[in-house]
């Protein structure tokens, strides 16, 4: 059954947003890994982990924006399996900070689209 609110929502972008919010959740994940990773004590960089447990935060706290955005939207939130990182150790400071940046880049490649698409769809 369709939600009362839903207008001019298309069912691509729908979809398009929960995989989206699964991206964010997987990044958050990934950076979770560093933080703990990085906070080990024999790694111990306690002011980098600290940095990336806020990277994984704000990467938390941008899925549940576009969940929120999908009940908005009269869309349904369908959540998938979080992927794990493709690895568990990190290696020096500067090896994860080059990998949170490709993840980045895969992340801002995501969401540009998703703006492609709306905008096909003619979703405001």
């Amino acid at each position: 059954m369709d939600s009362q609110v839903r207008q001019n929502y298309h069912r691509d972008c729908e979809a398009a947003i929960n995989r989206m919010a699964n991206m964010e959740l997987h990044t958050s994940y990934v950076y979770l890994s560093m933080a703990f990773y990085f906070e080990r004590d024999d790694v111990a960089l306690p002011r980098l982990a600290r940095f990336l447990l806020a990277q994984s935060h704000e990467e938390r706290e941008h899925a549940e924006g576009l969940l929120r955005f999908q009940t908005r939207r009269g869309g349904r939130v369908l959540l998938q399996d979080v992927k794990k990182p493709e690895q568990d150790t990190w290696g020096s400071a500067l090896e994860a900070m080059e990998a949170a940046l490709q993840l980045e880049k895969l992340v801002n490649q995501a969401l540009l689209d998703l703006h492609r698409l709306a905008t096909a769809k003619e979703d405001p």
